[in-house]
């Protein structure tokens, strides 16, 4: 009898002692201390909030400096195109050849002037031909402010560029006048030249004469005066 209650007794005890075992290797399994896998190494690899906050800021950072060197380049372009436009030299007489030609016609009211760069480099031509017709009027003929192009013409070498003019409005009744040859001043210190009238003579109304722009070309609507 004594020795069946020892057997049970030790039993006992093994029992309790693997239970005790079980119960620890649960509890560290579950406070994640000794827990390993891919979910373990994704959290350990994870940045901290500051760390990630940090990156976010560098990141923007770099956008931020390459927008604005980028924004400074397209400034320097913009920069030197004008700079090589303010450095282009004033068309003068002596490298631009000027000649005028009908419009049209009979009756014929209206000329075109062609400015052409007869010279190995560009110049630019500023304003409009400054036109005299008569002796006896001394003063320009009036410019049409809405022929006025939004830059300064610039000339390559060999290009042209031109101005209507307008002589008369072709009325049998006008009080005209004949010219053979009129004078040019080219704006911006280019100089005077005498130009010869087309088809050996022209007939002008110092009341109705107006000269346009020089333009790299003529312009419906704008030259239309």
């Amino acid at each position: 009898m004594r020795k069946f209650r020892n057997r049970t007794t030790g039993l006992a005890a093994v029992t309790t002692a693997v239970l005790a075992l079980s119960l620890t290797a649960c509890g560290e399994g579950s406070s994640g201390v000794k827990s390993s896998g891919p979910a373990a190494d994704s959290a350990a690899s994870a940045p901290a909030p500051a760390q990630a906050e940090k990156n976010t800021d560098t990141a923007k950072g770099a956008a931020n400096g390459k927008n604005a060197s980028t924004a400074q380049g397209a400034g320097a372009a913009k920069g030197s195109t004008g700079q090589a436009a303010a450095n282009t030299p004033v068309c003068t007489t002596k490298n631009v050849a000027i000649s005028a030609a009908y419009q049209g016609g009979p009756p014929y009211t209206h000329i075109v002037l062609t400015a052409k760069n007869t010279s190995g480099h560009s110049c630019k031509l500023t304003g409009y031909p400054e036109i005299e017709f008569l002796e006896s009027h001394r003063e320009n003929v009036p410019p049409v402010a809405k022929s006025k192009p939004a830059t300064p013409v610039v000339l390559t070498a060999g290009a042209p560029a031109y101005a209507l003019v307008k002589l008369s409005d072709g009325g049998r009744t006008e009080n005209t006048e004949p010219v053979t040859a009129f004078s040019v001043t080219l704006q911006g210190g280019g100089g005077m030249t005498a130009v010869k009238a087309p088809g050996g003579g022209i007939a002008v109304d110092p009341a109705k004469w107006a000269t346009g722009y020089w333009t790299p070309q003529l312009r419906n609507g704008a030259d239309d005066f």
